[in-house]
């Protein structure tokens, strides 16, 4: 290994855009965040030291031996996070990037791509929710962040057209285009920076020459160059480069290593191809590698199931290979199980409660219709309690691994059925316990509208729901009646107005209803609503046992004794639920 003349970003910008510079399939995707973008360009320009980069030089005829990936180019959160399948069939051999993908790919972004994340408050599957932006450079002032100098940030077309006294931007990418310094003397003659005074103009000026410099005078990309074939040895250069900070986590590591490995199957195609399907599964979860290599390493019965790099030999990846297709059934399945059970990104509040759902589907077979079958009634009701319970208890917070193993023992135990009960006593007397204590069932009502956890305590009181049909978590006691000035109209006593405001948004004063009853429901007061809509008394009495409506006056002047009676039928639910369905 050899260090080699240091290039300028344009040289390694034109290398990534001509495809002599790739990724081999040991890299592990592209992560970096926008504000790591920014700060990567104005260390640069406060020409601070960005690293050395490690190169690996690839003759022609070894290319087919190793499997290649593109850059990143046109960067998009929910459409564009995987890298492009290389096409290798050029006359000339390949430089491959062992270290430095993120900081090369950001450079590459920042330059000549664009770069697409959510606005908050928009819906996941709302394209207009992904504005491509563009990296850009305020050219009148530093930046507010006081450890920061320069201002980048990147902007849609419209925001990087907006100017005034404070800021003026300029697309960086376009200083590939100003080549040499006269250039860039004349774009800034020809534009409207000069109306903002002297002071403004000649810090223009000097950021600009500044940002024209960095990317095509000075060599700031060090690196050294590997060139030999083994891929043994690189490897070992990959994990020796990449495992000694955080940088890359273990289970990209198992991904790297993994995708050596495996003899028939193209791991990094298969595991990533197979997180965008399970993610896809109803409303859609976020699932990621970690997860999928995780239920690996405890659905194929290794002893040690931690994310260490002694645990990823030959052998164990082999194993993996062997099982994919089986192992990828079960998660598949009992993704699709908690997904007929109203479960979606937003409420699955511990991914790795899935695992041992999946290790018990693997372990019968992963059967057909497994969330439909009446066959599998009782199995499907056990495993949501289990889920409903551990999801509520946090139970996989901190370390996982210290459940997941003594689970997976029950579960290779179990001869009848989802092993409800012999989980329930193989954890209990520990820290991660599944039962609860009065307080503990007394905090579930302090649940508001919304959050993540909600949905399982509101889920775990309707055991006879089919959650395949939509709920949504509907105020009981309409929401927009609790503002100050409305209660106040409506005569409520002040003394009582702060436990309204407290309380509407809790569990006593939610339930669980179908898109269509909800949408019925919409603003309309319950107690006039619940009798336009149940006329006939038995069928309204049924409607109130249903959702632990008390007996009481419904109106809304007597909110108060309302949630004070419903929260003693939801706390004697939850004690019947959390004893009898586990005895």
């Amino acid at each position: 290994m050899a260090f080699v003349e240091p290039i300028t970003i344009k040289n390694a910008i034109d290398n990534v855009h001509k495809k002599n510079y790739l990724l081999p399939a040991i890299q592990r995707e592209f992560v970096w965040g926008t504000d790591q973008i920014e700060r990567l360009f104005d260390s640069l320009m406060r020409d601070y030291p960005i690293s050395s980069f490690l190169f690996w030089e690839v003759e022609k005829a070894n290319i087919d031996n190793y499997q290649f990936y593109e850059f990143v180019r046109e960067y998009h959160e929910r459409d564009n996070t995987h890298n492009p399948k290389a096409n290798i069939d050029g006359e000339s051999g390949i430089t491959a990037i062992l270290d430095g993908q993120q900081r090369l790919t950001s450079l590459y972004v920042g330059l000549k791509g664009t770069y697409a994340y959510k606005l908050p408050r928009r819906r996941w599957d709302n394209d207009s929710a992904f504005p491509k932006r563009k990296l850009c450079l305020n050219l009148l002032a530093p930046a507010d962040d006081g450890d920061l100098e320069y201002e980048f940030k990147f902007l849609t077309k419209k925001e990087s057209e907006q100017s005034d006294d404070r800021h003026f931007w300029f697309v960086v990418g376009d200083i590939l285009s100003l080549t040499e310094a006269v250039d860039v003397n004349d774009f800034l003659l020809e534009s409207d920076v000069s109306e903002y005074g002297k002071v403004k103009f000649r810090y223009a000026n000097k950021a600009l020459f500044k940002l024209y410099e960095v990317i095509h005078k000075n060599k700031s990309i060090n690196f050294f160059l590997e060139r030999g074939e083994s891929l043994d040895k690189v490897l070992n250069i990959f994990i020796r480069v990449n495992s000694g900070g955080t940088q890359l986590s273990y289970s990209d590591l198992l991904l790297s290593i993994a995708t050596a490995q495996w003899k028939e199957k193209d791991a990094r195609e298969e595991i990533t191809a197979f997180v965008d399907e399970i993610n896809a599964i109803g409303d859609g979860f976020n699932i990621n590698k970690d997860f999928v290599l995780k239920s690996c390493l405890v659905i194929s019965g290794f002893r040690d199931i931690a994310f260490k790099v002694d645990n990823f030999n030959q052998e164990n990846m082999l194993a993996i290979e062997k099982q994919w297709d089986d192992i990828t059934k079960a998660i598949k399945t009992a993704i699709i199980l908690i997904s007929s059970l109203g479960y979606h990104r937003d409420t699955l509040t511990s991914n790795n409660a899935l695992i041992p759902i999946a290790g018990y589907l693997y372990k019968i077979g992963s059967p057909e219709k497994f969330s439909e079958s009446s066959k599998y009634k009782n199995d499907r009701q056990k495993i949501f309690k289990w889920l409903v319970m551990v999801l509520l208890k946090r139970t996989f917070s901190g370390q996982p691994d210290n459940v997941l193993r003594p689970i997976r023992e029950a579960i290779n135990a179990s001869e009848d059925g989802f092993p409800l009960l012999e989980i329930v006593n193989k954890l209990k007397g520990g820290n991660k316990a599944i039962s609860f204590d009065e307080d503990e069932i007394d905090n579930l009502l302090y649940y508001q509208y919304g959050r993540s956890y909600t949905y399982s305590a509101l889920a775990f009181i309707y055991p006879s729901l089919d959650f395949r049909n939509k709920f949504h978590q509907d105020h009981i006691f309409p929401k927009r009646l609790f503002t100050r000035k409305r209660l106040e109209k409506c005569g409520i006593k002040t003394q009582d107005i702060e436990f309204y405001l407290e309380k509407f948004d809790c569990l006593a004063n939610l339930q669980l209803l179908e898109g269509v009853p909800n949408q019925e429901k919409s603003g309309k007061g319950f107690h006039a609503w619940i009798n336009e809509k149940y006329p006939d008394k038995n069928d309204r009495r049924a409607y109130m046992e249903k959702h632990y409506i008390p007996d009481v006056d419904l109106t809304l002047e007597n909110f108060r004794q309302f949630v004070e009676e419903r929260e003693k039928l939801l706390v004697a639910a939850f004690k019947k639920l959390l004893t009898h369905e586990i005895a």
